[in-house]
C-alpha cells in the first residue's frame, strides 16, 4: 500500500503524487470538454526509479475513466504506460 497522496490539482491542470507537502511527481493535462490530453509527466529527480510515475499514471487514468473522459496520451510516458497496462488505459 502506498503512503503517497494522489490529488487532482485542477487549478494547475495536473494530477499530483505527494508525500506531505512535497510534490513527488505530476502529470500535466489539458481538459477540453470530455477529452483529457496528458501533455507532460515528471518525477522529482530525487525520487526517480521508485515506480512513482507508474503509480501516478494508474491513478490519473483511473480518475479520467471514472469521470467518463476520453484520454489523449500526448505525453510519451502516459502513452507507453497505456500500452504496457491496457487494463488501466482503457478509454471511457
Amino acid at each position: 500500500m502506498s503512503s503517497h497522496e494522489f490529488a487532482d490539482n485542477a487549478q494547475a491542470s495536473r494530477y499530483e503524487l505527494r508525500e506531505g507537502p512535497q510534490v513527488l511527481a505530476f502529470a500535466q493535462y489539458a481538459l477540453d470538454g470530455q477529452r483529457m490530453q496528458f501533455t507532460h509527466t515528471q518525477v522529482d529527480a530525487a525520487h526517480e526509479g521508485r515506480g512513482l510515475g507508474s503509480e501516478l499514471a494508474r491513478h490519473a487514468l483511473g480518475d479520467a475513466r471514472r469521470r467518463g473522459l476520453q484520454v489523449v496520451p500526448a505525453c510519451p510516458f502516459i502513452a507507453e504506460y497505456m500500452q504496457r497496462n491496457p487494463q488501466d488505459g482503457q478509454a471511457a
